[in-house]
């Protein structure tokens, strides 16, 4: 059976046995650090999931990376970032260091199948990089459908959690998008999400991640958590720009326009009391923890009135006048994306 090579935050199990290495000859041989360069030889190998130290050190010795699969295990046992080696494909240069093929085989470069969701993706998003892949658009479809849920949570927008993944040739797109709903199980369990919190079910909570995720920076994550509690609980519409630009499918924009906030979506929060009907994305773990964890405090409004100056007041008058310092730094340019 074809399986998903889940990457980088998908981390494989590796079981370095300091009782096996030493055990082996202390002067167990390397190759000496070398320049690489275009020129240099190189290799794909292929780790499996849920391969050991050994059987790592071995494929690389086989290969011809390695000059001796001791060589790599010191190495590996000797730095915590082994624990992050991701099955999949890798390309290595041949006849390089032990220390040099572990760097390797940590960069996402040198991993050719290498698929990323980006915190607060959409579906969509993901939808089009499956599609520059090669996978056919009834494939996708098909697969969508065929997807089992995690218990409590009604849309497939929001469980496609956001890592690294590596798949291996082959694969199917269901078994891609399954593995980033089995990623979500483990995360939404452990934040305590997947039980839901006081009068707020599993999807809710999620929903809200999502607009955490699209409307702050991670510093401000728990306040803007704070400020939708804040306004649910006196049914304040919560009229977030985040919840436009999901319906208009849009990013890279700040400023929103008065006919934009009266689309006719059941997303569109300046229309509509209460929280939209399900995600606007896919949150990250941050986002999850925040929208369970809120910080305490007062606050009904909050602005960006500048790339990383983000302001919360439960004040109306000074929301205003902080927009009026936002909408002159707007004009001045300071939003403007740098290239």
């Amino acid at each position: 059976m074809r399986r998903l090579l889940l990457a980088a935050l998908l981390i494989v199990s590796l079981t370095f046995s300091l009782h096996l290495i030493r055990s082996q000859n202390r002067g167990a041989p390397d190759f000496p650090e070398k320049q690489i360069s275009s020129q240099t030889r190189e290799v794909t190998i292929e780790i499996a999931p849920g391969s050991t130290g050994s059987d790592i050190a071995t494929l690389l010795f086989e290969s011809g990376v390695v000059k001796s699969a001791t060589a790599f295990f010191r190495v590996a046992v000797g730095d915590t970032r082994s624990a992050k080696i991701a099955p999949g494909a890798h390309r290595l240069s041949l006849e390089i260091s032990a220390k040099q093929s572990l760097d390797q085989l940590l960069d996402a470069k040198r991993m050719p199948d290498l698929l990323i969701v980006t915190e607060g993706a959409w579906n969509s998003e993901i939808v089009a990089e499956l599609r520059a892949r090669g996978f056919s658009k009834a494939d996708i479809d098909a697969a969508f459908k065929s997807l089992k849920l995690p218990a409590g949570f009604a849309s497939v927008e929001g469980v496609l959690f956001p890592a690294q993944y590596s798949f291996a040739k082959g694969s199917a797109v269901s078994e891609i998008l399954q593995a980033m709903i089995s990623r979500f199980n483990t995360e939404a369990s452990s934040s305590g999400l997947q039980s839901g919190e006081g009068k707020f079910t599993p999807q809710q909570l999620l929903t809200m991640a999502s607009i955490i995720q699209a409307e702050g920076d991670l510093k401000d994550f728990t306040k803007v958590s704070q400020v939708i509690r804040n306004r649910l609980a006196i049914s304040m519409p919560l009229q977030l720009d985040s919840t436009v630009h999901y319906i208009r499918k849009v990013r890279g924009q700040v400023f929103l326009s008065t006919q934009a906030t009266l689309a006719k979506s059941a997303y569109n929060t300046y229309r509509n009391y209460g929280l939209p009907p399900g995600p606007i994305g896919n949150p990250g773990r941050a986002a999850m923890d925040a929208a369970i964890h809120p910080e305490a405090g007062d606050w009904l409004f909050f602005i960006t009135v500048a790339p990383g100056d983000t302001r919360f007041t439960k004040s109306n008058d000074e929301f205003l006048t902080w927009k009026r310092l936002y909408e002159k730094n707007r004009r001045a340019g300071a939003f403007e994306v740098k290239k």
